[in-house]
């Protein structure tokens, strides 16, 4: 680097670098200018002293920073130049967000999801877990144990592989008319994959498991049984031990959601699926890549791993 001439004395050079800067000594903003005797900072009203100071941390910042510009100016050398994009341009430009809103129109109902574009495992154990209970003691959803992962098997199935968890919210009339309102809500997830340990008593929803006697259905308030079409048998909720949510052929399991509303509504499809219409109250709909770990009602254990 080749140093240039700096100007002799007090007065500033009208050229070269310059820092502002601000603090407890000054009342205004100070500019510092490199003189031959370092980076000299103009007359301050407040602090005369700090005019004739010589500041060789200041110096050394400035050198720093000019370092630094120069470093940049390099790499940027070979690269293209920045340009703005009109709209028709901007339009042909894609790019992936982490939380991504969509808003749409079925029904008569307006529809808005938020998805966190996120891949998430997770082990977990919810029990107990009871959804509208009604003043006649029923209850929409009564699932004595939830569990994500069981402890019993390897490390792999220690945890469920979840895929962009979404709230979808649904509204009716408009703010025009003054008759806007929230109807309802549902969280889901656009992929789970894993052992789900599972103990229903009443389910009000859309249930599809396969089980060793066929595929096995449950659509209603309040379900306790699961109806076979093949087999033409029932099994009573509380004998699925859990499930397997998709599989390694097809991939994960891409419907399951939980809602709770004021009154019946079709949801929107998720991944091509087109689900049953959500009644009033608490519904759970899970039907697509279910298999059922066993018909004994016998929950996998999902304790938490001890040591490395």
């Amino acid at each position: 680097m080749t140093s240039g001439p700096l100007d002799q004395g007090p007065d500033h050079s009208s050229k070269g670098p310059v820092i502002t800067v601000t603090g407890p000594f000054f009342s205004d903003k100070r500019e510092l200018r490199p003189t031959s005797r370092g980076l000299l900072p103009s007359a301050s009203k407040d602090n005369p002293a700090m005019t004739l100071r010589q500041i060789p941390a200041a110096h050394a910042t400035m050198l720093a920073c000019a370092l630094l510009a120069g470093s940049a100016h390099a790499q940027d050398a070979g690269k293209p130049r920045l340009k703005p994009l009109d709209d028709a341009e901007l339009s042909g430009v894609y790019g992936q967000a982490l939380l991504d809103l969509v808003n749409t129109t079925q029904g008569g109902y307006d529809f808005s999801r938020l998805t966190l574009k996120a891949d998430i495992t997770m082990s977990s154990t919810l029990s107990g877990l009871v959804l509208g209970r009604h003043a006649d003691g029923t209850t929409d959803i009564d699932i004595s144990t939830l569990s994500f992962g069981r402890s019993d098997l390897d490390d792999a199935h220690r945890t469920v592989a979840i895929a962009n968890p979404y709230f979808e919210w649904v509204y009716t009339g408009s703010a025009a008319t003054g008759d806007r309102q929230v109807v309802g809500m549902r969280v889901g997830f656009g992929g789970i994959s894993g052992d789900v340990g599972l103990l229903m008593n009443t389910v009000s929803g859309s249930l599809v498991i396969n089980t060793p006697s066929g595929q096995m259905t449950s659509l209603g308030a309040q379900s306790t049984t699961l109806t076979g079409a093949s087999c033409g048998c029932t099994l009573a909720l509380n004998q699925i031990g859990g499930v397997t949510a998709g599989n390694a052929t097809d991939g994960a399991s891409r419907d399951f959601f939980l809602s709770i509303l004021k009154s019946a509504v079709t949801y929107p499809t998720t991944n091509a699926l087109a689900p049953a219409a959500s009644q009033a109250g608490f519904w759970l709909n899970w039907t697509d890549r279910l298999n059922a770990l066993n018909t004994t009602g016998t929950v996998p254990p999902n304790v938490p791993k001890i040591g490395p």
